[in-house]
């Protein structure tokens, strides 16, 4: 029976969480797989409730954190070390940035190194975190580790063509193109009952349109492009009836807060019921399928993403999207099909969400292609059917 040891950067709301807990629990049972798992920061939404519903049993690996720390990346590094000459896997399965760097690096030097060593890129620390000279050293250390890696799995086709021709991390022919899946069906069911409990808790009009931006407060989702944007829109047009949905916390949460009040926004802040508010913070909700089904749109406005989370609930819910056209947001929207992509500048992103906020019809057009791109292409069972192919030709 092939042994995996899986391990992630951090239980915190977002893709790699739905990753490795769908992995772990439905991959078939001729694999025995162990989960390690990094702390969460303070403000980040805690997923751990994931791997628990599905019965997926995991340890925390002491030390690991999101910030680098020397001291606290060695005493993890050891963790993972230790476990993996303990354990004896046939397979070290890292996802995403800290895992990677501790977890492949523990694989290649143990005594009992496995017989596979593979990494899951969920997105990339290559564009609008670091420095120039910080970037560059990591694009090394990614070099490095590639080529002490039996696999490099990239969640999208645009990922993989960054990996190889952007940053030469890794050749073309290590890099396996494996898209994530999520059990989407509770984006599906029940959607005009929810709506309808959402709209009234909130008591949004029918004729308020509602907008959701879903995920971390902080500087790479770049939520300051909403808030412009919306404040343009209401210089524009002042007759509109907006409601703003921000879910999600982070370090930036005070400073978007007083951004929106700076704008002339109405704000009701966490622990607040202010609903008549134009700008809600919810801060981390797990009834993601409640609220998307309340929407009428939801927004993404990063400066980089990997595949996005958010925006694939979104159209699984069959609610309207609008997105900045970065990284692997193309692999799943395509512009004017199933939902609109922008540039990051206010008055473009303004001027498509005015369309999007003014053309029910082509909200609804937008929403129901999108909900036939996600329930097509973003299935569990595909992603865990990839993966043991993927397995199975690195053992054999």
């Amino acid at each position: 029976m092939p042994r995996i040891l899986r391990i992630l950067n951090r239980l915190n709301i977002g893709g790699p969480t739905y990753n490795v807990a769908y992995l772990s629990r439905y991959l078939d049972p001729s694999f025995q797989t162990m989960v390690l798992a990094g702390n969460k920061e303070p403000y980040e939404g805690n997923s751990d409730y994931i791997l628990k519903d599905l019965g997926v049993a995991f340890d925390y690996v002491p030390g690991m954190n999101r910030s680098i720390n020397f001291r606290k990346d060695m005493r993890a590094y050891r963790y993972i070390y230790n476990m993996i000459r303990t354990e004896k896997p046939d397979i070290v399965h890292t996802h995403a940035a800290k895992a990677g760097v501790l977890g492949r690096l523990a694989a290649y030097r143990s005594s009992g190194r496995p017989r596979a060593i593979v990494h899951t890129y969920h997105g990339n620390v290559f564009d609008g975190y670091f420095s120039p000279i910080k970037t560059k050293i990591f694009l090394s250390v990614e070099r490095y580790l590639c080529s002490v890696s039996s696999a490099i799995v990239a969640i999208s086709e645009k990922q993989k063509d960054d990996l190889v021709n952007k940053y030469k991390i890794a050749p073309a022919h290590k890099v396996h193109v494996i898209k994530l899946g999520f059990d989407l069906r509770r984006f599906t069911e029940q959607q005009e009952e929810k709506r309808a409990a959402f709209r009234q808790f909130y008591r949004i009009g029918e004729d308020e349109v509602v907008i959701v931006i879903t995920g971390r407060l902080t500087a790479i989702k770049n939520h300051s492009l909403l808030i412009g944007s919306l404040s343009l829109i209401r210089q524009q047009a002042p007759e509109l009836k907006l409601k703003v949905f921000v879910v999600g916390d982070g370090e930036l949460l005070d400073t978007i807060i007083s951004e929106s009040r700076d704008s002339g926004f109405s704000v009701c802040v966490p622990g607040d019921d202010n609903y008549d508010a134009e700008i809600i913070f919810t801060s981390w909700r797990k009834d993601i399928d409640v609220i998307n089904a309340g929407a009428d749109i939801v927004a993404l406005t990063s400066l980089n993403e990997g595949t996005p989370v958010s925006i694939i609930e979104a159209q699984a819910s069959a609610t309207a999207v609008i997105c900045t056209d970065v990284g692997g947001v193309k692999d799943v929207v395509k512009d004017g099909h199933n939902g609109l992509l922008t540039d990051g500048t206010r008055d473009v992103f303004a001027g498509k969400l005015k369309q999007l906020i003014t053309d029910a019809e082509l909200r609804n057009e937008l929403a129901l292609n999108g909900k036939k791109t996600a329930l097509e292409n973003y299935s569990y069972t595909r992603l865990v059917a990839e993966t043991e192919n993927l397995y199975r030709y690195l053992l054999s």
